[in-house]
């Protein structure tokens, strides 16, 4: 067949000719890497083409336009597919494509959030960036519901077969549709193609019928066909009671052809390497597309004068929408303010020395008392818990607000049901957002569950907070599969792991008492730039020694580690623990002093990674060179390991727990005084 005859560029309409440019720069990016995911990308530039020059509405003058319609990728595979779109828009050029997958290319092989350049989040593991856009849309009706419905826009997302199959689809479907997100539009590109395989090879459910149990708008499309795509994006756009899925049949690598001509359309090897080495010629795939093989990274000069004129009408339809939120605030200064506020990014101002702790509590219960108070002056602020909000205790957050519920969002609590991982992605997309902060929360040892997000959490610099309870084996009778062990060392690994700015990529505290839980709290607010994790006690702890202001004290803290106790002069030991085990080195150093004589200096370590970005002479102060240090953890070893150094002793648990009453495993594993003064003397004669 001739090539003409297969695709006559003269018949096809600016919009069709749009698309097959996003399909060549897509296939070229990748061809010129050798290395990337083709075939999804040329699928998918139908409806990314429709969609950024048809209905999202973004000012090309103002990347950060808090009112702008978001688009969130999930398949970061198909990054091709987004560049070329954002090229078109202007946000990239063409030698910024062709270095893709580059040392220092803004073109990295999955997208990396960059609101500057329209990349709303980074995207990768499946699954995570359509539940961040299920956030983004929360987040918006959070909004809306506070300052009025002329902030109302738009949440778009765009998923794969993949992303359909990774188990957290299923609680964001749950979640979006039980809340009725109709302002949430999501695109299934469903083309039948796996990396390795064919759908119907690993899954037989019928996706239509799935989304429509969990409360969706479904609409089924060709997605290849530029009017079926419009159709169903203007219906999507008036639907006002449940969130929407268009469900796109596409071709994976459209317009692909070989040496000889012959269509090379569907196939599963063009999924994950360049055309060339799937089997196709990319050369003849770009005459097909109406390219140039010569020099394949350009804009055709129709489709650059359409993207003209569309980017100068979203201009001023953003002017316009600007103009109705001045006349706004103009007769609401008091709310103007406030939304000025919410997105300034600033901590929200808390007297956190004026919030009651009760001495003893266990620091789970301290921290309802800080989320109480939170939930009464952070206006900007959603808390959610998996199930357990009456057990991790952000009830005390709850008691002063209400829940999240369809056609209500004046409330500012999440109830997630049992879905930790996509309730910790929903999070991420609420931060992502911007105006609001976000916190979670659940038992440590299901932090298993979070991972994925956390680390993305700590990727994209968002602030999440995180809170942990349940933090040791002292959760006792629930036994070994709710007493975290290696979770503590798992997370301290993000403290040591930098971000893309250089900064350590997460905060991780676990205060020692009430006092200094509020401490953490103030510390967790205070950090807009990573997340953080507050490890959390179930049990009640002893309030450490004080000189009359314990709060005063806990905000040493903030150092990452300080001094609880010190000696009139050089101490003879260290004694070194965060979370409960401080109080537990307490009870030990009185024995030691009353009974050995001994001069015992005790610090609180807090986050072990903040005390190791303070001066090297705060750190000898507080951990002093040459004096012998023992370290105590309801954890790994290796979780203090590098604070005792070489010579010193870090006491914790190699094995996992056991079922039986917390007082019970504190003797049998010997997380009692009487063996805090074992240890020391050991760690002396040796």
């Amino acid at each position: 067949m001739d090539l003409k005859e297969m695709n006559n560029q003269a018949d096809l309409t600016v919009t069709d000719k749009a698309s097959n440019n996003i399909r060549i720069l897509a296939a070229a990016m990748v061809e010129k890497a050798k290395s990337g995911h083709p075939g999804g990308a040329m699928g998918g530039a139908d409806f990314v083409n429709v969609l950024y020059s048809e209905f999202l509405n973004f000012d090309p003058s103002d990347k950060n336009w808090i009112n702008r319609d978001r688009f969130f990728l999930d398949p970061g595979h198909m990054s091709p597919m987004l560049y070329s779109i954002l090229a078109l828009t202007g946000n990239y050029s063409m030698d910024e494509l062709a270095n893709f997958r580059q040392w220092g290319s803004p073109t990295p092989g999955h997208p990396e959030v960059d609101i500057t350049r329209g990349v709303e989040n980074t995207s990768g593991p499946l699954g995570q960036g359509h539940t961040m856009a299920v956030g983004a849309a929360i987040a918006e009706r959070f909004l809306a519901a506070r300052f009025g419905e002329w902030m109302s826009h738009k949440t778009y997302t765009f998923i794969s077969d993949g992303g359909i199959q990774e188990e957290i689809a299923q609680g964001a479907g749950r979640i979006a549709g039980t809340l009725g997100l109709s302002n949430l539009i999501m695109f299934y590109d469903s083309n039948n193609i796996q990396l390795s395989t064919k759908v119907e090879e690993v899954t037989v459910e019928d996706t239509a019928k799935k989304y429509e149990a969990w409360g969706w708008n479904v609409i089924s499309i060709n997605g290849n066909n530029a009017s079926e795509i419009r159709e169903a994006l203007i219906s999507a756009n008036k639907e006002t009671e449940c969130p929407t899925i268009i469900i796109g049949k596409t071709l994976m690598g459209k317009g692909a052809v070989t040496a000889e001509g012959e269509s090379f359309e569907n196939m599963v090897s063009t999924h994950g390497q360049p055309l060339g080495a799937a089997g196709a010629s990319l050369d003849k795939t770009i005459e097909n597309l109406g390219g140039n093989p010569e020099d394949p990274f350009q804009v055709f000069p129709e489709v650059e004068e359409y993207y003209k004129e569309i980017l100068k009408k979203k201009t001023e339809y953003a002017a316009a929408k600007k103009a109705e939120q001045a006349e706004w605030a103009k007769a609401n200064p008091e709310l103007a303010a406030k939304l000025e506020k919410f997105f300034s990014g600033n901590a929200p101002e808390i007297d956190y020395s004026a919030i009651t702790q009760t001495s003893g509590t266990a620091t789970r219960g301290a921290s309802a008392a800080v989320l109480a108070e939170l939930a009464l002056k952070a206006e900007n602020m959603i808390v959610s818990s998996a199930d357990l909000s009456n057990s991790d205790k952000t009830d005390g957050f709850l008691k002063n607000t209400k829940a999240l519920k369809k056609g209500d969002f004046s409330g500012a609590f999440l109830q997630a049901g049992v879905a930790e991982l996509t309730m910790a992605a929903i999070c991420n997309g609420i931060a992502l957002h911007g105006g609001l902060y976000a916190a979670c929360g659940t038992f440590f040892v299901f932090s298993d569950y979070m991972k994925p997000a956390v680390r993305l959490s700590a990727l994209m610099q968002v602030p999440v907070k995180y809170i942990w309870t349940h933090d040791a084996f002292r959760v006792g009778e629930d036994g070994p599969t709710h007493q975290p062990i290696e979770q503590e060392a798992q997370i301290r690994l993000l403290e040591q792991l930098k971000n893309h700015s250089g900064q350590m990529s997460l905060l991780a505290l676990r205060p020692a008492d009430a006092d200094e839980a509020t401490v953490a709290w103030q510390m967790a607010m205070e950090n807009t730039k990573t997340p953080t994790a507050l490890i959390l006690s179930r049990q009640n702890i002893k309030e450490l020694p004080s000189n009359g202001n314990r709060y005063e004290e806990a905000l040493q803290a903030k150092k990452g580690a300080y001094i609880v106790e010190k000696p009139k002069s050089t101490p003879d030991i260290v004694l070194l623990a965060s979370g409960s085990e401080v109080a537990t080195l307490v009870a030990g150093a009185e024995i030691l002093r009353a009974k050995k004589g001994l001069k015992v200096q005790i610090v609180s370590v807090p986050s072990e990674g903040l005390f190791r970005t303070q001066s090297a002479e705060y750190q000898n102060e507080v951990i002093p060179a040459g004096i012998p240090v023992l370290g105590l953890t309801a954890g790994l070893p290796v979780t203090l390991q590098g604070l005792v150094g070489a010579n010193g002793k870090s006491v914790g648990l190699d094995h996992f727990g056991y079922s039986a009453p917390a007082g019970v495993l504190d003797e049998k594993f010997g997380y009692t005084a009487e063996n805090v003064v074992k240890e020391v003397e050991a760690l002396l004669q040796k």
